[in-house]
């Protein structure tokens, strides 16, 4: 009997986690363990402090807890097998308590917000199966103990913000079959014993700051079949334990210095190879042709790194291949081997481009893919004519030839590539006229024919291009006039017809190109006045109009309040020189040299600076700076002549500096292509600036110079030498995990974007400090008025900060609005910001919103798709809790819709003053439902009472009393909140579009304006 007993109680566990009996002398066990999970549950509810979605709202005593929202059970013992509330938008952090579920095998938070650490009492679930706290905010170190869990199969770890290594306590778990914890901060080695996991099948662990050596032991792991450790901190040879691995269908370990060569048999012993990427890395060596033998492989990239030799033909037998890309390697070949990729009938991608690829372009690139949305092979030697049958290729998006040989005529056929988004045909010898079939493609983004010899006039049909942002006509033999329909390109920021033979005057519809950064239409033979329209053009930074025949004045420029580099020099122009021009904050370079100006030369602004200004070649100016070394002008009697021989020694340096600068912007306006990640100069006339230079400026990084700080920097204010410029100086935190990669993205995101509500960014930093450690730092205008959610939430004491009245808010919306239209629609290549909300968006001495903090921007190639580039640019794309949409909780990729819905949440805020974590919002209550309710009969209750009592009494006072101004403020103020409802709706297609709410808050604007006026 004893013998009995004892048996039973050593399987009684085992039996009751089986459900196969409960013996009814021990039911109060049961209700013991019911108890305690239950008790677990709500202490894991107690931890919550944000359920949006009301998802908890059932676990009360209304219900078993085994039909709470959430919860599965068993179904005889009545004990938590599950908790799933993954995508819930929860808050919080999780309960130590977990650790009681004890017959718990299935855990999934993953796409919420938890935060803080992972408790270790998860360690206590001995029968968890599946483990997934993906897409959180969780801090800390894996906890050791979870090695306790010695049956689990899934343990999903990515995108949070863990930090340590990877215990090696984890390679117990014997039944691990995936383990996922790419985008953390994990460092160190991955240990050896993880090699022990005989049953783990996918491995990621990319986006951290892993290093050393891959084991020996990772050969063990003959079920692998996913390996992805990308963008880390690895070098040495690549890992030659993968060769082992017969089984592995995705191999990922680009944006790491690995180098050496890829072993020539890899699709021999790896035969089910499907995804090989090893872009921006130094391996080397020939591409090996044994790939052919790997059937299925659908994407090889090898981007920006140093293979040589051929492209092997073989590649022509890969008839799952999509994704082919070359960039930015040392290949050269005949390109024999673009006919045999005509086999290929899913190819979607082939970047050929910035190689040594020579000889001449083939006939057969016409029987690609029909497929292919991505053909590039520019940068390389190619010559022979433009491909006659390209419509073949009908799905294009982006077709690039440019800086190679090719000559000859483009044909007609051309105008059948209706999906083209972007073409560029610059720097070769294409000669014959412009195809007009060309403006058949009505969503043209790009079109770049520069640097050619195309003849005739330009085809009036271009004026069709109603999307087109830059088109690029420079450094032809082109004539006749610029064609009236040019003027019709709304949605153009870059507009360059210079060095050709182009006669006329420019058209007076030239004030129609609203968004024009860019104008250059410098070295042609036009002639007349400039049109005044010129000066409805309030979004010019960049105006070159030199060497031509215009005459008359200079028009009014004075509303041109974003304008940097004017150049009109070398004309017939007469008259004065315009006093406007001292009030320009943002002129950095003026050339007005070689005309018949006249009078007297203003002193102040950037005439201040001579080395900024030329006024060479006009004998009738007299006065300005000294150093300009004009003569007096007639009324200041008592000034001293200056000696005409140093007149001439200072002049000629003079002019050549002022020569200088008009190349220098030339070159840095025109289209170039990048081979490596290393920091550009940014800034027009700001080159890279040293470590001392920004010691100097902070005077040595003081606090008191210290104006904000974040996760991955500090902001400090400076003062840059000589000039005196103020600026900001972001100093990256590098011992930060992430850091680095934060300022890579931002680098890459505001080196190639200007728009007049984007902070600029000045220069760059990438050196060591006098201790020999890593510094880097990004340089930015400075914004005296400091950031809009200093204003709309003011700590104690600074009260009188929240005084943005209703007109200035309306604007501050419209910048926003406006930036996230030029980012989204108008960027050569499409930018995600990612992180909207009131701390990134900055403001200056005029209250104009600049949007700010690139550090999680992500880059969309020109047909929409995910950059090659980019993929590698931030370490997390989440954005912030509140602000980031819905969507990114489950999985979804960034996408422009997630930026307007985070728009609509900072709009609310903008006109209610309420956070979106506001601690007044719970359960299913949030900031887009509280206004949604309240509009429109409580639309008053909920609307920041600064603006219903201060704010209309100032702006009532300033207009004079009116009955009817309070119920005309109300009306705006609901109207631009519903604006904030549409851009925030649930679902990404129901958002309206950033042009629409950019278009209907100028209406809005435009009414309360004019009902101001009317009062």
């Amino acid at each position: 009997m004893a013998l009995a007993l004892e048996s039973l109680v050593l399987i009684f566990p085992l039996l009751l986690s089986l459900d196969l009996f409960v013996p009814k002398s021990i039911s109060a066990i049961s209700i013991v363990g019911n108890e305690t999970d239950k008790l677990a549950l709500l202490q894991f509810k107690s931890k919550i402090s944000d359920d949006p979605n009301g998802v908890l709202a059932s676990w009360n005593e209304s219900s078993p807890f085994c039909q709470w929202v959430g919860v599965t059970c068993g179904l005889k013992h009545q004990r938590v097998i599950s908790l799933n509330l993954y995508n819930q938008e929860l808050v919080g952090t999780i309960s130590p308590h977990i650790g009681n579920l004890s017959f718990l095998r299935s855990f999934n938070l993953g796409n919420n917000s938890f935060c803080s650490e992972i408790p270790p009492e998860i360690g206590r679930l001995l029968r968890l199966h599946n483990l997934n706290l993906g897409n959180n905010l969780l801090q800390g170190e894996i906890p050791v103990n979870l090695s306790g869990c010695s049956n689990l199969i899934n343990v999903t770890l990515d995108h949070n913000h863990l930090i340590g290594g990877v215990p090696f306590e984890l390679g117990s778990l014997s039944e691990l079959a995936v383990l996922c914890l790419e985008n953390n901060n994990l460092s160190g080695t991955i240990p050896a014993s993880i090699g022990n996991l005989s049953s783990l099948q996918i491995f990621w662990a990319h986006y951290n700051n892993f290093g050393g050596e891959i084991s020996d032991k990772f050969s063990q792991l003959r079920s692998l079949t996913e390996f992805a450790i990308a963008a880390n901190n690895y070098s040495g040879v690549l890992p030659p334990v993968l060769y082992n691995l017969s089984s592995l269908r995705i191999v990922s370990l680009g944006v790491n210095n690995f180098h050496g060569i890829v072993r020539p048999d890899i699709g021999l012993v790896l035969p089910n190879l499907q995804k090989l990427s090893l872009p921006l890395s130094q391996v080397s060596g020939p591409i090996p042709p044994s790939l052919s033998n790997a059937s299925e492989l659908y994407f090889f990239d090898i981007g920006e790194s140093r293979f040589t030799g051929n492209v092997p033909t073989g590649f022509g037998n890969l008839q799952n291949l999509q994704w082919l890309n070359f960039y930015g390697n040392f290949l050269h070949d005949d390109l024999e081997f673009v006919t045999s990729l005509a086999n290929c009938s899913k190819l979607q991608l082939l970047d050929m481009s910035f190689n040594q690829f020579q000889g001449i372009l083939p006939n057969s690139i016409n029987n690609l893919s029909s497929q292919l949305t991505w053909l590039t092979f520019g940068g390389n030697n190619i010559s022979g004519s433009f491909p006659s049958e390209i419509s073949n290729l009908f799905n294009l998006n982006v077709l690039d030839m440019d800086s190679n040989l090719l000559n000859g005529s483009v044909p007609s056929s051309i105008g059948k590539l209706s999906n083209l988004h972007s073409l560029y045909l610059d720097h070769n010898q294409f000669i014959g006229e412009i195809p007009s079939s060309l403006g058949n493609i009505t969503g043209f983004l790009h079109l770049n024919l520069g640097l050619n010899n195309f003849e005739g006039s330009i085809p009036s049909s271009l004026g069709n291009l109603k999307y087109l942002l830059v088109l690029g006509l420079h450094g032809n033999k082109l004539n006749g006039t610029i064609p009236q329909q040019l003027m019709s390109l709304s949605a153009s920021f870059n507009i360059d017809v210079s060095f050709n033979s182009l006669t006329g005057s420019l058209p007076t519809e030239l004030g129609e190109l609203k968004n024009i950064l860019f104008l250059v239409v410098s070295n042609n033979k036009l002639f007349g006045e400039i049109p005044s329209t010129i000066g409805n053009l309030i979004s010019l930074e960049h105006l070159e109009m030199q060497e031509n025949l215009f005459q008359g004045s200079i028009p009014p420029l004075n509303q041109l309040m974003g304008l940097q580099y004017l150049d009109l020099s070398h004309n017939n122009l007469s008259g004065g020189v315009p006093q406007y021009f001292e009030t320009l904050s943002t002129l950095i370079y003026l050339n007005l040299s070689f005309n018949n100006l006249s009078g007297e030369v203003p002193s102040k602004g950037i005439f201040k600076n001579a080395t900024a200004v030329g006024v060479l070649g006009n004998t009738k100016l007299c006065g300005g700076a000294p150093e300009l070394h004009l003569q007096a002008c007639p009324l200041q009697k008592h000034k001293k002549r200056t000696n005409p021989m140093l007149t001439l020694e200072i002049a000629l340096p003079s002019s050549f500096l002022a020569l200088a600068l008009i190349f220098l912007s030339l070159y840095l306006t025109r289209k170039t292509k990048k081979k490596s990640l290393s920091s550009p100069s940014f800034g027009r006339f700001h080159p890279k600036i040293s470590y001392q230079e920004l010691l100097n400026a902070t005077g040595g990084f003081s606090s008191s110079n210290l104006i904000g700080s974040g996760s991955f920097g500090m902001v400090y204010s400076g003062t840059l030498s000589p000039e005196g410029t103020t600026v900001a100086v972001k100093v990256l935190k590098l011992s930060q995990p992430g850091a680095s990669k934060s300022f890579m993205a931002e680098c890459r995101a505001l080196s190639n974007i200007q728009h007049r509500n984007l902070v600029r960014i000045l220069t760059a930093c990438s050196s060591i400090d006098f201790e020999c450690n890593d510094f880097k730092a990004l340089v930015y205008e400075f914004m005296p008025n400091g950031s809009l959610e200093r204003w709309l939430h003011p700590e104690d004491g600074h009260i009188q900060l929240r005084n943005l009245d209703l007109l200035q808010r309306i604007n501050i919306a419209i910048d926003v609005a406006s930036a996230l239209h030029y980012l989204h629609k108008q960027c050569e290549t499409p930018v995600i910001h990612c992180d909207v909300k009131p701390s990134n968006v900055l403001l200056d001495n005029d209250f104009t919103a600049h949007l700010s903090d690139f550090g999680l921007a992500r880059l969309l190639s020109k047909s929409g798709i995910d950059a090659v580039s980019s993929q590698f640019t931030s370490a997390s794309v989440k954005g912030t809790t509140g602000y980031a949409a819905p969507e990114y909780g489950m999985g979804a990729p960034m996408s422009t819709h997630g930026d307007v819905y985070s728009y609509g949440i900072l709009l609310l805020e903008i006109f209610t003053g309420k956070r979106p974590t506001d601690n007044s919002f719970s359960d299913d209550l949030n900031l887009r439902n509280f206004v949604k309710m309240a509009l429109p009969e409580l639309a008053t209750e909920m609307m920041d009472q600064f603006l219903l009592t201060e704010g209309m009494q100032e702006a009532q006072s300033s207009i004079g009393s009116s009955s009817n101004h309070r119920n005309e403020c109300i009306e705006c103020l609901i109207s631009t909140l519903e604006i904030g409802i549409a851009c925030s709706a649930e679902s990404p297609s129901d958002r309206i579009d950033i042009k629409d709410v950019d278009n209907r808050l100028l209406s809005i604007r435009d009414k309360f304006i004019g009902s101001r006026r009317h009062d």
